[in-house]
């Protein structure tokens, strides 16, 4: 099992991460960096599968915890999109040398595209992951039940049962909010490097159309989408962790 330390942002959060330094010889293989979904940490299905992918080949890796996850410090309901875009742009510059592979799960999709439009020359390449970018617009009044919206309003928060967790998820007005402030498939991008989306067709949480959306809307001409049928959100049966492996290995190098 790799440590879990600890990184210090500015604003003095402190973010549990867990990293393999590989072979520095190794010419042109960029690191990777595993982002996770919303709640998820580093302790999840996949991303210990690419520690241990990591560390058998040599590759550099990192994983981390976003503030309010995990053993992060930071409270989940009072966190957001731009509090976790924040600790992975600091996390990723401080602890990584050169261009990296994100490897974004869900939420961490949508992180991953918010990073490589913002730091381009950092990424080497996208993996999408049943990737979520902009699952905060979901929320809007229109999509929202009376009782719903009533709820929101009383309490400014949301509280969802999940078969993800013992608890329900809670989605507060203020993700809501910063999240609309940083959608992503509104317009086009100008992120050009390689990306490859990964989807289940049995998906009931992010639906296909997404994957679809974030290939039409890319500048990149290297973009590849593949669906995998039979296989749900949670996207961590042995065929696909060998999928996401692959989609790792063959990656263009930089």
């Amino acid at each position: 099992m790799v440590e879990t330390n600890f990184y210090k942002t500015d604003d003095g959060q402190k973010l549990a991460f867990s990293q393999v330094i590989g072979n520095k010889n190794r010419k042109n293989s960029p690191g990777v960096v595993f982002l996770s979904g919303l709640k998820s940490d580093k302790e999840g299905t996949k991303a210990i599968f690419l520690s241990q992918w990591a560390e058998k080949n040599k590759r550099d890796f990192l994983s981390f915890d976003y503030r309010g996850h995990g053993t992060s410090s930071g409270n989940f309901e009072d966190t957001s999109i731009s509090d976790w875009l924040e600790d992975t742009k600091q996390i990723v510059m401080a602890l990584t040398s050169g261009p990296q592979i994100l490897v974004g799960s869900s939420l961490g999709g949508w992180i991953s595209l918010l990073f490589a439009r913002l730091y381009p020359q950092k990424v080497a390449g996208i993996i999408g992951i049943a990737a979520a970018p902009d699952f905060t617009t979901q929320y809007a009044s229109n999509n929202l039940s009376a009782d719903k919206r009533r709820e929101l309003k009383a309490t400014g928060k949301l509280s969802f049962h999940s078969e993800y967790f013992e608890e329900p998820l809670v989605i507060t007005k203020n993700l809501i909010d910063d999240g609309n402030e940083n959608l992503v498939l509104t317009n086009k991008q100008s992120i050009t490097c390689p990306v490859r989306l990964l989807h289940g067709s049995l998906d009931e949480d992010v639906p296909i159309s997404k994957s679809i959306r974030i290939l039409e809307i890319l500048n990149s001409s290297d973009i590849q989408l593949q669906i995998i049928k039979g296989i749900d959100h949670r996207f961590s049966t042995p065929e696909c962790l060998e999928l996401i492996k692959e989609a790792v290995e063959q990656m263009p190098l930089a």
